[in-house]
């Protein structure tokens, strides 16, 4: 009992440390005059990335690759199918140009990629290197095109010097909560499920693309949602592909770096592999 209780735990912290950590990237951003798609595609995305880059890296460092490659997979998978499902059922939504020509095609190599990749059971430091670059030049380019094609054409409202500081003092410090939110989340969250897997037999590789995946999804779903709601077409699109991005080029680039994701049995994950890249496109 006390094992389910601390899944829980640990799926509401990651879901309360993502949603503040945008929250606060998102003030940050706003600060410099970041135009919407921008927050959506970098900020936003990577915010409610961050339990799956938490998780992905706890297990490899602690010999869990399954749940590192699984977590990914599955969270790719139920952002599109799941999440942007729910999200267009409640509202239809217009899709930006620059999404469909250059960030979705994106989105199928990246995935396209990563299945190449991981067909030796090793993402090695080196593979992690190159998706951490691809990455960087995704995230410049991206702000580059959003500033360009969507200049933000009302200036922010002048404040005092106080107000300035003290908001984004509040900002920092939510990030700086909300980083500790999540690596506790993970935490709590990993234990748990390896232990429930064990107890029914179930693999690691089907909690981490269920389970987990899920879990982790969750502050894309409800960051989509009410950006649908809200009519943001730009963040709902932009967090679940901008999301997916990052999932793969950051979360398992930089798992990689830190600690090779290798010994992991990639035929098991062929199936799941598939759907992910059938779901892209």
């Amino acid at each position: 009992m006390l094992t389910y209780l601390y899944l829980i735990a640990g799926l509401l912290l990651l879901i309360a440390g993502g949603n503040y950590l945008v929250k606060g990237g998102v003030a940050v951003a706003k600060r410099f005059k970041v135009p919407t798609l921008i927050i959506g595609m970098t900020i936003v995305a990577f915010g409610t990335s961050s339990p799956e880059f938490i998780v992905s890296l706890q297990s490899a460092l602690q010999g869990h690759p399954e749940m590192s490659i699984g977590n990914v997979v599955g969270s790719n998978i139920a952002n599109i199918g799941l999440i942007l499902g729910i999200t267009a059922l409640i509202l239809p939504m217009a899709v930006n140009r620059t999404s469909v020509k250059i960030d979705v095609p994106f989105l199928i190599f990246c995935s396209l990629l990563f299945y190449t990749l991981a067909q030796d059971s090793v993402i090695s430091r080196c593979e992690g290197a190159i998706f951490i670059s691809l990455i960087i030049l995704f995230t410049l380019l991206s702000v580059y095109k959003g500033k360009k094609e969507n200049p933000v054409e009302e200036p922010v409202k002048e404040e005092t010097k106080k107000e300035k500081e003290l908001n984004m003092i509040s900002a920092l410090i939510m990030i700086v909560a909300s980083c500790g939110a999540l690596t506790v989340g993970a935490n709590l969250l990993i234990d748990s499920a390896v232990s429930i897997a064990k107890s029914f037999g179930v693999s690691e590789r089907v909690i981490s693309v269920t389970l987990i995946a899920f879990g982790t999804s969750i502050p894309e779903l409800a960051t989509s949602i009410m950006a649908a709601i809200r009519k943001e077409n730009d963040i709902a699109i932009g967090n679940v592909v901008g999301s997916n991005i990052f999932n793969i080029l950051f979360v398992i680039g930089a798992s990689a770096l830190i600690t090779p994701i290798e010994n992991f049995d990639f035929a098991s994950f062929s199936f799941d592999f598939y759907w992910m890249i059938i779901f892209a496109a």
